[in-house]
């Protein structure tokens, strides 16, 4: 009888940003619940600890690390203590992100900047180091992009994260295609509207409830429903993918406006 697929990620060091609260808190926890030991990384140490000590009480391994995706040194010096804390790095989850809600006209250089330097160049930035610190050392890895359906669909108010997730998007195809003859996989999951610490007001909103009941399956994502997507591309089980970006929207990027 054949074999099936495995996710287990026993063995696995997995390198989480963003792993403060949201999305990035839910993967680093289902991560540490798969096997994986789990570097959360983010700026607010206290939330990060909280969240490790959830993986440990579980019989996991997990330790928190300060990291501004932002500033290149920042960037350096997590992937090497997440190495020297936990073993040899395996997988890393860009899910850092930021947003600025505000019409196109209004918005800033500094918004702009704002947005773009931490969901766009600092994944870009991440995935760089992290893929170096593999191939020097001749190892495999994945590298999982947490993008949106805002980078494959439009809504206003939200130029500069729209434009960063569709960046994201294309970056991770680029991976792919670079970092394949290293045996690095790169892919990305596309989340629809989840509620999160950015979106909350609006979701819960009579704009919310009309923008959900357009999306075919009548509602917005849990954070449960990327279980499933995650733990294919982090684990054995999607080894022969790569280049991929996988839609988690309930149909959203299928339905017409």
């Amino acid at each position: 009888m054949t074999p099936l697929p495995s996710f287990d990620l026993s063995g696995q060091v997995a390198l989480v940003t963003g792993a403060s609260s949201g999305i990035g808190r839910h993967l680093a926890l289902l991560l540490g619940a798969a096997g994986a030991k789990v570097a959360l990384a983010a700026r607010r140490m206290d939330l990060l600890t909280e969240a490790a000590r959830e993986i440990q009480a579980d019989g996991g391994s997990a330790t928190p690390i300060g990291l501004d995706v932002t500033r290149s040194d920042s960037v350096a010096a997590a992937v090497v203590q997440a190495e020297a804390e936990l073993g040899p790095l395996s997988l890393l989850v860009n899910n850092a992100g930021v947003t600025v809600a505000k019409p196109v006209l209004e918005h800033t250089e500094a918004d702009w900047d704002y947005v773009l330097d931490t969901n766009l160049k600092g994944a870009w930035m991440m995935a760089q180091q992290f893929a170096h610190h593999l191939i020097v050392r001749g190892r495999p890895g994945r590298i999982v992009n947490i993008a949106s359906v805002l980078g494959i669909r439009t809504i206003a108010h939200l130029p500069a994260y729209c434009t960063a997730k569709a960046g994201l998007i294309h970056l991770t195809h680029v991976l792919a295609m670079e970092l394949a003859r290293h045996g690095i996989v790169v892919n990305a999951l596309a989340p629809g509207y989840l509620e999160t610490d950015f979106n909350r007001d609006f979701l819960r909103s009579e704009a919310g409830k009309r923008l959900a009941a357009r999306i075919p399956l009548r509602r917005f994502a849990e954070p449960e429903d990327l279980d499933g997507a995650m733990l294919l591309l982090a684990s054995s089980a999607g080894a022969y993918i790569t280049g991929a970006v996988i839609p988690i929207d309930g149909g959203h990027g299928v339905a017409a406006i």
